[in-house]
């Protein structure tokens, strides 16, 4: 069995199981790209069901990105105080509205190369903003993507590596369905252990 079908086997299971799942996270549900990209800025090593209250909390006060880029720090940085790295996050997030708003007249891009221009961005949440916002092709890779990955499917060293590996094993139609299936399979398995990870599909 090559790589790309044995990525097929495993990820079908995986879909059967987790495709169900109603569980929200970070980057998912917003009504306006702006939220999305400034809520997956926020959720990067921190629980989505931690992310989720506190990026609510921060668009009832601030309801337009305008709003958000006029924004002063240290109230800002108040709002993210149950957040991990919350001082980093809250420049970021001020940066990257008020970037958005001077280069881009408050639209979000939907290129690779235009969004991690934008303080904050990396390709994990350029990836997920050209899935979940453009409805383009991407592989969205943060830390249960690429240990997932790299059990089943690839040896590679850092996400950016896995990313790549990722789009030469499976089919470009799955690439925007790897990541929500992915992490929500990996909250429910630690460490790297195949076993556990199958035993989770229910696969003998």
């Amino acid at each position: 069995m090559n790589k790309k079908e044995y990525f097929l086997q495993v990820f079908k299971k995986a879909e059967r199981k987790y495709g169900k799942y109603e569980k929200r996270l970070a980057g998912e549900g917003w009504a306006s790209d702006w939220q999305t990209l400034i809520a997956t800025i926020m959720s990067a090593q921190s629980r989505d069901e931690t992310t989720i209250p506190i990026a609510e909390e921060l668009f009832k006060r601030y309801k337009t990105l305008e709003n958000l880029s006029k924004a002063r720090y240290s109230d800002v940085v108040k709002i993210f105080k149950r957040l991990n790295y919350n001082k980093t996050k809250a420049r970021n997030v001020i940066a990257a509205t008020r970037f958005l708003v001077d280069r881009y007249n408050g639209k979000v891009p939907d290129t690779i190369e235009e969004l991690i221009e934008i303080p904050g961005v990396g390709r994990k949440t350029a990836n997920l903003i050209l899935t979940e916002c453009h409805k383009k092709d991407g592989v969205t890779v943060d830390t249960h993507v690429h240990r997932i990955s790299n059990v089943f499917f690839v040896k590679t060293k850092n996400p950016h590596e896995t990313e790549f590996a990722m789009m030469k094993i499976a089919p470009r139609k799955y690439w925007s369905r790897i990541n929500r299936i992915f992490v929500l399979w990996g909250k429910e398995v630690r460490g790297r252990d195949k076993r556990k990870f199958l035993e989770k599909l229910e696969v003998k």
